[in-house]
């Protein structure tokens, strides 16, 4: 059996015919040039893994009452634990498992290799984003994203990027190689938490600490820490305000959010495949404007290059970045085409992706922020409003992260044995996976140690009631 031709040109990839064998099980295999593998050998794995696939992908119409359970069933979670932690990381469905298994052993099969900028699979996945193929590159995680952004952006000694006090290290560290490297100024703006700001003081803030050597507003949507979904529109328009260029370390919201990425109207958004969007480990999802969207974001695109890139040309000589509404190249073929790639799990992220867009992802939002909103409930019914971290009451500043403290003694906040102490216990004795979490708090002279639960697409109601009776429980034991 021939194998379909790999494409390997500016700005193609695996052909639209291979890459849908390659999710979906109709094609052996995909390849270079003229090599080919003998039928035989794949044609059981395959077809085994077809048939399993859509024993496993079948859901009843989403008004049905088992629906949510049928979802869950999608996954192969241990059924002896709740897993209530995908912040850190996700799991794979088991379509997707299969998917990955499959091609894997086709590629061994054949020695095949996969040179390739991965067209077809960033085309899946820009459909779900709401963004187009030329601007989403398939990166290896958040950091990964993070990391190429900022090391491609032009900045210069006293240049200044305005960020928070709450970043994870997936974006200080690239920072401090900026500073360190070409004198970039890093500025913090300290972010209030709890239950009693609104999306408005959070602007005010960045408004407030921009100056006339701002150039990058970085920022994370969510925060990690507390699961507080900073206003990335009002944000983006206070960037575009003033000329700035805008950098979302948004490693919570693919899989979780169902933004359009084009309506942000950001210029560049770097996200994890494999904690939400419960993609194969080693995932991410790095968004690129590449073209001046005059509804969203009219502003000229900011001079940036793809500095880790086997695509772009070798003797140089792309052109210039748009500045109109058509690119004027795919400037993530060239970020996504960094040598022999991996057939496999580029296959396993465009399943999870179609998944994700059969299940719908305004469903999927929809779901785990009201589950979110009902342990956030919960929690303040049981230890009162003032133990959240997370906000509840402003819609635009919610996601599906909830980070509290469960002890009953506020001096217990600075405790952070005894967080760890309680996220041990919780799992041993309740079988529940949870995280801690700290970070700074204006007026305090110490981190607050918290705990922080994910509500995702494979828990339902019982379940949030399940974690915070147990939290309660537990939480009246070690006080």
């Amino acid at each position: 059996m021939a194998i379909p031709r790999l494409n390997t040109g500016p700005a193609t990839g695996v052909s639209r015919r291979a890459f849908a064998g390659l999710i979906g099980g109709g094609a052996a295999s995909v390849g270079l040039g003229t090599l080919a593998v003998p039928s035989a050998r794949a044609a059981t794995p395959t077809a085994a893994g077809t048939a399993s696939a859509a024993r496993s992908a079948a859901l009843p119409p989403p008004s049905s009452k088992g629906y949510w359970d049928a979802v869950r069933r999608l996954f192969v979670l241990d059924k002896d634990v709740l897993f209530m932690n995908v912040g850190t990381v996700g799991s794979p469905p088991r379509e997707v498992l299969q998917t990955v298994d499959r091609v894997h052993r086709e590629v061994a099969v054949g020695a095949i290799s996969a040179y390739s900028n991965f067209a077809d699979v960033r085309a899946v996945a820009a459909r779900g984003y709401g963004c187009d193929p030329d601007e989403l590159v398939i990166s290896h995680n958040t950091t990964d994203g993070m990391s190429k952004v900022i090391a491609g952006l032009a900045l210069k000694d006293g240049d200044e990027i305005l960020t928070t006090n709450h970043e994870h290290s997936g974006g200080n560290v690239p920072m401090a190689l900026a500073h360190d490297r070409h004198g970039v100024v890093i500025k913090r703006v300290a972010l209030p938490v709890g239950n009693d700001q609104r999306a408005e003081d959070y602007v005010e803030l960045f408004r407030k600490a921009i100056t006339s050597r701002t150039k990058v507003l970085l920022f994370s949507a969510p925060t990690y820490k507390t699961g507080t979904m900073l206003p990335i529109k009002m944000l983006a328009r206070l960037a575009q305000e003033h000329g700035l260029t805008t950098l979302v370390d948004g490693a919570h919201i693919p899989g979780m959010m169902a933004y359009n990425f084009h309506e942000l109207g950001v210029d560049f958004l770097a996200g994890s495949a494999a904690k939400w969007q419960c993609g194969p480990g080693g995932t991410g999802v790095l968004y690129i404007r590449n073209k001046v969207l005059s509804r969203h974001n009219p502003n000229p695109l900011p001079e940036f290059w793809p500095v880790v890139s086997s695509g772009y040309p070798a003797e140089g000589g792309r052109p210039p970045r748009s500045d109109g509404p058509k690119e004027s190249y795919d400037i993530a073929a060239d970020l996504q085409s960094v040598g022999n790639g991996s057939l496999a799990i580029m296959a396993g992220v465009g399943n999870v992706c179609e998944i994700w867009d059969r299940i719908g992802r305004q469903r999927i939002e929809k779901h785990v922020l009201g589950l979110s909103g009902y342990l956030k409930e919960l929690i303040a019914e049981r230890w009162g409003v003032k133990s959240l971290y997370s906000p509840k009451d402003d819609p635009r500043l919610v996601c599906a992260l909830t980070s509290f403290a469960p002890f009953r003694d506020r001096d217990d906040i600075y405790d952070a044995d005894k967080a760890t102490k309680f996220v041990a216990r919780l799992k041993d004795e309740h079988g529940i996976v949870i995280r801690t979490s700290d970070f700074p708090v204006i007026g305090s002279s110490k981190n607050h140690q918290v705990v922080r639960v994910s509500t995702h697409l494979f828990h339902q109601k019982e379940d949030v009631e399940r974690v915070a009776d147990a939290m309660w429980r537990l939480s009246r034991e070690m006080s």
